[in-house]
């Protein structure tokens, strides 16, 4: 009995020191990036800039880094998923792609941002939309401008972030990316278009997207548009199909179509960016 007894205080004993044990474990938060307000004289407004440094970066050394930018790139929008896509990538054991900055871009109006001006709203009620749904729009020059001027040369300057440039955009900030490529198209090297809102102005980006890529277009680029289920909304599959006809067309475009039949537009995101990444860099070992 005394043994028994005995051998029960260990256990008691050894089970108190191991919860004292985890109960004085030190943590500390997990991080993957940081957050900065970024004042836009252009914008007219404060925005939100989430920042992602590849592993081992280091503000004293002359490695540099490519960008890839998120429009939706807030917190409870794409940054935190991509943001993994592009770490789980730029593992030594995958290497498909270089350590790369990602900046995710907070959204105050993505409306009003992401969309060119339009003289009337009569077509959204052909594409299944009320006019007032959309108070504010046209707002993308500015927007683009923003990038241009101000917050590219930002993050160039501050996180020594190379020429070497992706733009990832989905739904409205797929126009947006779509708009940048046929209007502004040296502002990024690669250009991942998913499921983008191209019904916007009666379609005027595919109307117009040949005579202003023959115009715009110096220097090659590289194109992924990816579109989900056709059966969800065969207006935008049939968009993202005619962007795709459109671009391979060009010779300065190294273009790819990724559908994904199992997806929807409100799930296409995650998947969508992660092949893009295998078809653009197709091989391991970089």
């Amino acid at each position: 009995m005394k043994s028994t007894a005995k051998t029960v205080l260990h256990i008691f004993l050894l089970m108190a020191f191991t919860f004292r044990t985890a109960a004085q474990t030190e943590s500390k938060p997990l991080t993957i990036g940081s957050t900065e307000q970024f004042k836009s004289a252009i914008l007219a407004e404060t925005r939100t800039i989430n920042v992602y440094l590849p592993e081992g970066f280091n503000p004293a050394d002359t490695i540099t880094y490519p960008l890839i930018c998120i429009p939706d790139g807030g917190i409870e929008e794409d940054f935190i998923h991509i943001t993994g896509i592009v770490r789980f990538n730029t593992q030594p054991w995958i290497n498909r792609f270089p350590k790369s900055i990602v900046i995710g871009i907070e959204n105050t109006n993505r409306k009003r941002d992401f969309t060119f001006a339009v003289p009337n709203l009569n077509f959204l009620e052909n594409v299944g939309y009320k006019k007032e749904s959309i108070p504010f729009y046209g707002g993308s020059p500015k927007y683009i401008l923003f990038l241009e001027k101000e917050l590219l040369p930002y993050i160039k300057s501050k996180y020594k972030a190379t020429r070497q440039r992706t733009i990832i955009g989905e739904s409205l900030a797929g126009l947006l990316t779509t708009e940048i490529l046929l209007k502004n198209p040296d502002l990024f090297d690669t250009y991942i278009i998913i499921s983008p809102s191209l019904w916007w102005g009666d379609e005027k980006l595919l109307k117009d997207g040949g005579s202003l890529l023959k115009t715009n277009l110096k220097k090659r680029v590289r194109v992924c548009v990816s579109a989900p289920n056709q059966e969800e909304d065969k207006m935008m599959y049939r968009e993202a199909t005619s962007l795709y006809d459109l671009i391979k067309q060009n010779p300065h475009i190294t273009s790819f179509f990724d559908y994904l039949p199992e997806e929807w537009h409100a799930t296409v995101m995650h998947m969508a960016v992660y092949n893009a990444f295998k078809l653009l860099y197709p091989k391991t070992g970089y």
